[in-house]
C-alpha cells in the first residue's frame, strides 16, 4: 500500500523518499499530498519493461484523469510513456508539460468541436472515437487538415467485471463506447471506412477500473479482436492498433492481492496472441492504459486530526482536516482505506474507530471502520494509496482550499502544486458593486 521508501526514522516518525512527514507537515501544512518520485519511476517503468518483454510492439500511455500536473507528466514522459486525456483540459496540461503530441490520445464519450479541433491542431497521435457524433465533427475537420485523422473506436464488449458499479464500463448498457451487441459498432467501422480524412486503425475497449480479476479483461481481449476479425471480413478494415484500456487495480488495504505488472503484462499478451492466431490476424501494435496503477501506490495523504468524539456503545469519530473535498471515493465507490499515526509510533490498546472528514455531510467518512492505538488530537494522519483519483475529483466544497502536492525522492521535497488561497477561491466570481 505504502510508496517504496517509506520507512520509520528513529523518533517514530513516518517518512517517505528520505523526508519525515512530521517536517512536511510543520512546512506545507496539512492536509498536503506526498509523492514518492521512486515509486512513481517504478512503477511506471515496471509496467513498460515488462509489457515490452513480452510484446515488443506495444506502448504504455498513461490514463491522465487518474491525478495530472506537469511534474508528473514530464517524469513520466522521461520513462518512456505515452499519455491518454479525455478533456481538453487534460490535453493542455500534457502540451504543457512537453508531452509529444504524437504519443497523446484523446478520449470522451462526449468531446466538443473546440476540443477535438484542439487536438487536432496539436497533432495528437489519436483520437478514440466514443459515438457517432465524434464521426461527423471529425468528419468536417479532416476535410480542412493536411494528413489524415489517426483514429481507434471504442467498443463495448459486453464483459461484466467484478468491481463497484459506477466504474464498470464494459457493458452495453454504458455511457462509453458502442456496442457490439445490436450493431452499433459494426455501423460505426461501416462510417469510418468510408469517411475521406478518417484512418480507422484497430479497436480499443474499456471494461472497468480497479480490477483483479484478469480473465475479465482476456475476454475483453478475445471480443476485440473477434470484432476485429469479422470489420476486416466486411469492410476490409485492418487491425493495425488495439487497446483492452487499463483498470489494473492496487492494494488499498492489508490482505488486498492484485495481480503484479508483470502478471498483467503476462496475461494480456498471451491473450492477444491467441485471439490473433485463431481468427488469423496479423499481430497489431498494442497499448495499454495504468493509471491508478502508476500512481496510486506513490501517493500518500497527510491530515492532522482535531476532535476525537467518543459516543459511548455507538462509535468513537477521529475527525480530521480534509476529507471529501480532497477524497471523493469513499463517499462515491464506498472505497476502503487503510491508515497508520505519522507523528510517533504508537502504543496502546487499539480500539476501532470511524476516520470522519470535516465536511458538512454525514456521508463525509474517509474510512467508516478502521483499528488504531490511541489518536489524539494534533496528531497526524497517513493514508496510503492517495495518488489516484483524489486530488483529480477534488472539489472546493464549503469552500475549501485544495492542499498542495509535494515530490519527495532522496532525502528532498519539492512543491509541485501550492495550496489554494482565498484568493483563489473568487478569481472567477463577479461582483454585483
Amino acid at each position: 500500500m505504502w510508496p517504496v521508501t517509506t520507512t520509520r526514522n528513529t523518533s517514530g516518525e513516518l517518512q517517505v523518499g528520505g523526508v519525515s512527514l512530521v517536517d512536511l507537515a510543520a512546512e506545507f501544512g496539512t492536509p498536503v499530498y506526498v509523492y514518492d518520485e521512486q515509486t512513481l519511476r517504478q512503477n511506471a517503468r515496471t509496467f513498460r519493461e515488462a509489457l515490452a518483454a513480452v510484446y515488443p510492439r506495444s506502448r504504455v500511455a498513461y490514463a491522465a484523469k487518474a491525478f495530472l500536473t506537469t511534474a508528473v507528466v514530464q517524469i513520466l514522459c522521461e520513462e518512456g510513456l505515452g499519455l491518454d486525456v479525455v478533456s481538453g483540459g487534460e490535453l493542455a496540461v500534457g502540451l504543457r508539460a512537453g508531452m509529444p503530441p504524437r504519443e497523446i490520445a484523446l478520449h470522451g464519450n462526449n468531446k466538443s468541436g473546440a476540443e477535438l479541433r484542439q487536438a487536432a491542431d496539436a497533432g495528437v497521435g489519436m483520437v478514440i472515437v466514443d459515438n457517432e457524433q465524434d464521426i461527423d465533427l471529425l468528419a468536417v475537420l479532416a476535410l480542412n487538415c493536411s494528413e489524415p485523422i489517426t483514429v481507434m473506436l471504442r467498443i463495448n464488449p459486453g464483459v461484466d467485471v467484478h468491481t463497484h458499479r459506477k466504474i464498470s464500463t464494459g457493458l452495453a448498457d454504458s455511457k462509453f463506447g458502442l456496442p457490439v451487441i445490436g450493431g452499433q459498432a459494426e455501423a460505426a467501422v461501416a462510417r469510418l471506412a468510408g469517411t475521406p480524412g478518417l484512418d480507422l486503425v484497430g479497436y480499443h475497449a474499456h471494461v472497468g477500473s480497479q480490477l483483479f480479476d484478469c480473465e475479465a479483461t482476456v475476454s475483453s481481449v478475445d471480443a476485440l479482436i473477434a470484432f476485429a476479425a469479422s470489420m476486416r471480413e466486411c469492410y476490409g478494415v485492418e487491425c493495425r492498433h488495439l487497446s483492452p484500456g487499463g483498470g489494473f487495480g492496487i492494494a488499498y488495504r492489508d490482505g488486498d492481492r492484485p495481480p503484479s505488472p508483470q502478471n498483467w503484462t503476462n496475461v494480456l499478451a498471451d491473450a492477444v496472441r491467441a485471439a490473433c492466431d485463431r481468427h488469423a490476424l496479423p499481430l497489431p501494435m498494442l497499448t495499454i492504459e495504468p493509471g491508478r496503477a502508476i500512481v496510486g501506490p506513490a501517493g500518500v495523504a497527510l491530515y492532522s486530526v482535531g476532535s476525537v468524539k467518543e459516543l459511548p456503545g455507538i462509535r468513537t469519530y477521529v475527525a480530521v482536516d480534509g476529507g471529501m473535498a480532497d477524497n471523493l471515493r469513499p463517499s462515491l465507490y464506498e472505497a476502503e482505506y487503510s491508515a497508520e499515526i505519522a507523528n510517533r509510533k504508537a502504543a496502546g490498546d487499539e480500539r476501532e474507530v470511524a476516520i470522519a472528514g470535516k465536511y458538512c455531510e454525514s456521508g463525509d467518512i474517509l474510512i467508516e471502520r478502521i483499528v488504531l492505538p490511541p489518536v489524539t488530537s494534533g496528531d497526524l494522519l497517513a493514508i496510503p494509496a492517495a495518488g489516484a483519483y483524489c486530488l483529480s475529483m477534488a472539489s472546493n466544497y464549503n469552500m475549501a482550499l485544495k492542499p498542495p502536492v509535494v515530490l519527495v525522492n532522496d532525502g528532498a521535497a519539492r512543491l509541485i502544486r501550492r495550496r489554494e488561497t482565498f484568493d483563489d477561491l473568487v478569481r472567477c466570481d463577479i461582483p454585483l458593486r
